[in-house]
């Protein structure tokens, strides 16, 4: 995201979420995603938080495929990245409760052959519960290891039907400033935009997430749709997605708009580029309070996709 930030915002803090997929499957039709970006103490959680939390007994298990424990339900769940609703942590969880995601359309439009409007449930139709993969990890400079769910987004992209002259895809989130009261402050330039090269929109890990934690997206997690890209910085991730588009050119996404220097497109990770302002060598796993993880060359899923960054100059292609 690009964005004109309120000068007592932390440079740490700016950083979106949500990128999350698998390298290998470690449970049946399962994958994995991770986060990073910087830590506000006080939005900390302890793992043992919710012990009484209602999720489905599966989780209570899980760990990723390099050990990691999941994080709580509490912690994906009041520390957010949605400015929508606020520019601290814990405002989406506080200010999301008059958003209603249903009914929900999603138009689609651009180089096409089904253009229209679309109810989430057509989208949703061909895949059944249990048909939704799960991925769980994600990078920013914080860092979480959530279990969310969804389907491909190669599989909806089929459907519609992208003619030759689609090079790329642009996504916007739902414009409600009656229902998100951060859009009633000129922080971001709205409706919040993002997009994907063709290729990186088909690939088997780039996810249409609707869930978490086995149930549907809660408010402050972007419901009921949101674009989860396990390889790139979580302001990748838009979130309550109403518009999809087939465009020829390579869409202004919304951080780059506000903050090119600091936001490019691509937004792939890559421990090797500096943000301006802060290193991204090592990223912070929730709860901790410190930098204790390396952080991955595209997090870890360099064998799946550094094939689409072939030839390109990663340092200038941010």
């Amino acid at each position: 995201m690009v964005i004109r930030r309120p000068p007592d915002i932390p440079s740490s803090e700016i950083t979106p979420e949500g990128v999350y997929v698998n390298r290998r499957k470690f449970i049946a039709a399962a994958a994995i995603g991770a986060a990073g970006a910087a830590l506000a103490p006080r939005a900390l959680r302890a793992f043992e938080d919710d012990v009484d939390q209602e999720v489905p007994a599966r989780f209570r298990n899980m760990r990723s495929e390099l050990d990691e424990r999941l994080n709580s339900y509490r912690d994906v769940t009041t520390y957010n990245n949605f400015y929508e609703f606020g520019t601290d942590k814990d405002d989406p969880a506080k200010n999301s409760g008059d958003f209603n995601p249903r009914p929900w359309t999603v138009t689609v439009g651009g180089h096409c052959n089904r253009p229209g409007e679309y109810a989430l449930e057509d989208i949703l139709r061909p895949h059944t519960m249990e048909d939704r993969v799960y991925r769980l990890r994600c990078v920013e400079a914080w860092s979480m290891v959530i279990p969310w769910y969804g389907f491909p987004l190669a599989d909806l992209i089929r459907r519609l039907e992208p003619t030759s002259n689609a090079n790329f895809v642009m996504f916007r989130t739902v414009v409600r400033p009656q229902e998100m009261p951060g859009q009633r402050a000129r922080v971001l330039d709205w409706p919040y935009i993002e997009g994907l090269r063709m290729d990186e929109a088909m690939h088997p890990l780039t996810l249409m997430a609707t869930g978490v934690y086995g149930m549907d997206l809660p408010n402050q997690n972007g419901a009921p749709l949101r674009l989860i890209v396990p390889w790139k910085y979580g302001f990748k991730g838009i979130k309550s997605i109403d518009h999809i588009d087939f465009v020829e050119e390579m869409p202004d996404n919304t951080w780059k708009v506000s903050n090119s220097r600091e936001y490019g497109f691509y937004a792939n990770v890559n421990p090797n580029v500096d943000h301006p302002r802060w290193s991204q060598a090592r990223e912070r796993r929730l709860p901790s309070l410190f930098r204790n993880h390396e952080t991955l060359m595209f997090n870890g899923y360099g064998e799946q996709v550094a094939h689409l960054y072939s030839g390109m100059d990663l340092t200038r292609w941010y």
